[in-house]
């Protein structure tokens, strides 16, 4: 029993161990990042130059270091692709404005690091030319339905439009576009790397369509079992979902690109159970390079409670930076400045860094009754309290 209970502990040492023979990251004392998600929905940030230029001056004089700017939405990019359609708004309002790389222009003059957001990942509105084109390259449940219904939406009374579908990561097409669409914005903008989120993933329930139960059925000799949570037959997905990060790994150290991997998952045993994501695996292999794991529990003590999750500590042990997202204001939700500085200092004392979802819930239209002017020196006083300035800036702070 002693033995039994001593040999997680002699396990992650041995791993430890391992990866420092292999030359791993060293553990950091602290983290560097104090950043903002930025999004064009709902804000009108993303199509005028004059507003994109005044955003970063004044995250940088509120004391933030890193943007993290969604580029991948809704199935559209906020430039011109050659893999998918650029954003409707964007297109009507200018579409040789490149908001993306406009940003990372004026972030770099101010010190600061641009992480562009692949907010959408594998999934596709359930209209999408993509999608039209490439049935095929759909994962199905075991009914063969393919709709899901996300941020709101209803499945049963929802437009096409609304409604989801997922991409298949194991399918050479899927992977090639991609990272295709990846290396495309690195390539242009000169970011400082990208991010993966929640929408990086393989749905718990798919992977009954013709494509995957063939790949399977030839790597294994059997069918697809009908329980989707058969720990085999997840863990059979699980590492192809993998394989994809790993492509995008070595074509990003094929193309000598710079750029980090950044992920943003949820609480580790809701990621894997529920989007097959084993972000510990991904972290101990050095597939990613930072991870930003989303808090948003409405409790101070909630909070407190999935900072201490087993996966996040161990992950720190390996030497990888984390940050913690969580939630400044969106829609009809704006956390108080209050409990937000709460949040915030038991982040800092953790040794993490914070990320903020998101800009406009700062002090922009999610403000709160508290109002812009306030919450903007409030974050001002609380960075300058909490954080260290982790990079030169090109300009003075205010």
């Amino acid at each position: 029993m002693r033995l039994k209970r001593a040999l997680p502990a002699l396990l992650t040492t041995l791993m430890t161990a391992a990866l420092q023979g292999l030359g791993a990251r060293p553990a950091l004392a602290a983290s560097e990042r104090v950043g903002v998600w930025l999004t064009n929905s709902p804000s009108p940030l993303y199509y005028d130059r004059r507003r994109l230029e005044r955003a970063v001056d004044e995250l940088a004089d509120a004391g933030f270091n890193t943007l993290y700017p969604n580029v991948w939405s809704r199935g559209a990019t906020f430039h011109r692709s050659r893999f998918a359609p650029i954003e409707p708004a964007l297109q009507k309002a200018d579409p040789a404005l490149d908001p993306i790389c406009h940003l990372t222009r004026s972030a770099h003059r101010r010190g600061m690091k641009v992480i562009p957001w692949f907010e959408y990942g594998l999934m596709e509105p359930a209209d999408a030319e993509v999608v039209r084109r490439n049935p095929d390259w759909l994962l199905q449940r075991s009914d063969g339905s393919t709709l899901y219904a996300m941020h709101g939406a209803n499945l049963k009374t929802s437009p096409l439009k609304d409604l989801r579908v997922w991409l298949n990561p194991a399918h050479p097409g899927v992977r090639a576009r991609f990272i295709g669409l990846i290396g495309e914005i690195v390539r242009r903008c000169g970011v400082d790397g990208i991010q993966l989120d929640d929408h990086f993933a393989w749905p718990v329930e798919l992977g009954y369509d013709p494509y995957t139960s063939t790949l399977f059925r030839n790597d294994t000799g059997r069918e697809p079992p009908k329980d989707y949570t058969n720990r085999e037959w997840m863990s059979w997905r699980r590492h192809r979902l993998t394989d994809l990060l790993r492509d995008l790994r070595s074509e990003m150290k094929r193309s000598q690109s710079a750029a980090v991997i950044s992920l943003s998952p949820g609480p580790f045993r809701f990621a894997y159970n529920h989007w097959l994501q084993d972000w510990e695996i991904w972290a101990l292999g050095q597939l990613v390079d930072e991870l930003v794991v989303q808090n948003y529990a409405y409790s101070v003590p909630g909070f407190a409670k999935d900072l201490r999750q087993s996966a996040l500590v161990k992950a720190r042990r390996w030497g990888m930076p984390v940050q913690i997202g969580l939630l400044a204001g969106f829609g009809g939700r704006t956390t108080p400045m209050p409990v937000l500085s709460q949040k915030v200092k038991l982040v800092a004392e953790a040794g993490l860094g914070v990320i903020y979802f998101y800009w406009e819930g700062l002090w922009g239209l999610y403000a709160g009754p508290e109002g812009a002017a306030a919450r903007q020196a409030a974050f001002r006083s609380l960075h300058d309290a909490t954080f260290p300035d982790p990079y030169p800036r090109s300009k003075p702070r205010h």
